[in-house]
C-alpha cells in the first residue's frame, strides 16, 4: 500500500482545494437544486427550509467563489445558476446521491448502532 505523502494536505496541494468544504453542508444541496435551472435566493430559501439565510449566503458566496456558480442579475428574474465547472461536479455529486440512496439502510442501521446508548450508560434523551 502506498503511504500518503506529507505534502497532501499542504495549502495548495489537490486535496486542500476539495470543491465542496465539508463545513458547508448545503452547498452541495445548493449545487443539486441549481441542476434544476437558475432560481432566485427565495426559491432556495423555499427548498431547504431547515437552513438559515445566513447559512445560504454562506453556501452561495462559498460557490461563488470557487467558480461553482453565477449570479445572473440580468433579465426580469435574477437568479443563481451553475457555471459549467458546476455542472461537471455535480455529475459526481449525483453519482454520490445515487450511491446513498443504494446503501441508505446500511448507513441508517450504522447511525442508530452507534447512537444507540450503551448498557449500564444513561441516556442523554430525555
Amino acid at each position: 500500500m502506498n503511504r500518503i505523502s506529507p505534502e497532501t494536505f499542504d495549502e495548495l496541494c489537490p486535496s486542500s482545494m476539495l470543491p465542496i468544504r465539508m463545513q458547508n453542508k448545503w452547498a452541495p444541496l445548493v449545487m443539486r437544486l441549481l441542476g434544476e435551472g437558475t432560481q432566485a435566493f427565495s426559491e432556495l430559501r423555499r427548498a431547504l427550509p431547515r437552513t438559515s439565510a445566513k447559512e445560504l449566503t454562506r453556501a452561495l458566496r462559498s460557490l461563488d467563489r470557487d467558480g461553482f456558480i453565477t449570479r445572473d442579475t440580468d433579465g426580469d428574474a435574477p437568479g443563481y445558476r451553475l457555471t459549467p465547472l458546476g455542472q461537471s461536479l455535480l455529475a459526481v455529486l449525483l453519482d454520490v446521491y445515487a450511491w446513498t440512496a443504494k446503501h441508505w439502510d446500511e448507513l441508517v442501521d450504522a447511525r442508530e448502532r452507534a447512537d444507540r446508548p450503551e448498557p449500564g450508560r444513561p441516556s442523554t434523551t430525555c
